[in-house]
């Protein structure tokens, strides 16, 4: 009983450092992409704070499934490195009798990537999806930034603002250029303000400004100076969001069971699996040499761990392509490294087998 708290404390203590440094480094490698893409234009600034929110529930399972596979490869390798293991051994236990304090710890975590695999990850896909095709579908207004140059959805307008004031709800030194079929407009206003109408109409109005009309390469322009000059938004709707299998619910997947749906199912409960299959695989994995290097074991327990999810993305790929059926392909995975699993078992005890013969 003894034993077991202490491997789970130090189970828990391992997991909790390893988590929170790796989700730092997925935030992080998020943040970037998602500012480069804002710096792009791609993205609008004041959604990455959202759009992080959903890209980090979406990767929490497989976060989650490396954190315990890694707490417990990184505690049982303490224990042969500090020769605890060898006292063990020495009592007459067996490497299996570490499989229940295993399971004991990672079940519940588990679960926990079960539920964001099954139902939260798809949810947040889903409204991250939502999300982006709102901020896509803002008027042109709402997308101006202060001392940037934007283009419009339809590429034909390119506003400049160089500053706003949201209090007021005012603009100053605005910049518009209109380009029509064999025509092209300039205006410039020294303010500008956005008015709703009693109609419920919004209109950009424009004021203390000149505007220049005429055909690109031509001497014939009209210019033209107002007090207040008033161009209607064109308000848009929402199109239809197409579903796809990664936004879908884990029940829409059952009931469509159509090859791409057959794909993500597998995906999705082969995450809790691996997460299961890959904490056991930590026990005979952490064998270490205290002669020999410490960090050995774990380069080889990441590169598992990577090529266990790539396999897991392949045979997604597959079963969505119609090349293999949803039970062959992920279960052909998971058997393997299943297999994997107990041939590591069987070599480790081998040597304490024969000792004890």
């Amino acid at each position: 009983m003894i034993f077991r708290r202490a491997a789970m404390r130090e189970f828990a203590s391992n997991a909790v450092a390893i988590f929170v440094a790796l989700f730092f480094i997925m935030v992080t490698v998020i943040l970037v992409r998602l500012l480069s893409q804002a710096a792009g234009g791609r993205v609008p600034a004041d959604a990455v704070l959202a759009l992080i929110g959903f890209s980090s529930l979406n990767h929490l399972p497989v976060l989650l499934a490396l954190s315990v596979f890694v707490a417990i490869l990184l505690s049982m390798s303490r224990t042969y490195r500090d020769s605890e293991m060898v006292v063990w051994f020495s009592s007459g236990l067996s490497l299996t009798a570490w499989v229940r304090p295993v399971l004991q710890f990672s079940l519940p975590i588990v679960l926990v990537i079960a539920v964001l695999s099954l139902f939260l990850s798809p949810w947040a896909q889903g409204k991250a999806l939502e999300y982006r095709k709102r901020l896509e579908n803002r008027d042109e207004v709402s997308r101006v930034s202060p001392g940037a140059f934007r283009e419009s959805v339809s590429s034909q307008r390119v506003f400049f603002v160089e500053s706003v004031d949201r209090e007021a709800g005012r603009v100053k030194n605005v910049f518009i250029n209109s380009v029509q079929p064999g025509k092209q407009g300039l205006t410039v206003a020294a303010d500008g303000l956005v008015e709703t109408a009693a109609n419920g109409d919004r209109f950009v109005v424009l004021l203390n400004g000149r505007r220049y009309d005429g055909e690109p390469g031509a001497a014939n322009f009209r210019v033209m100076d107002f007090e207040r000059y008033a161009v209607r938004i064109e308000p848009k709707e929402i199109g239809v969001i197409e579903g796809t299998p990664r936004t879908l619910p884990t029940v829409a997947l059952l009931l469509m069971p159509t090859n791409p749906n057959k794909g993500e199912l597998a995906w999705r409960l082969g995450i809790p699996l691996a997460a299961l299959i890959l904490s056991l695989l930590a026990v005979p994995l952490s064998f270490v040499n205290p002669r020999a290097g410490r960090a050995n074991n774990l380069i080889f327990a990441v590169l598992t761990f990577t090529v266990y999810l790539n396999l897991l993305g392949v045979s997604q790929a597959w079963i969505s392509k119609g090349r293999l059926d949803a039970v062959t392909g992920a279960g052909a995975v998971h058997g393997v490294m299943l297999i994997l699993m107990l041939m590591l078992f069987a070599w480790r005890m081998l040597p304490n087998l024969q000792r004890a013969r």
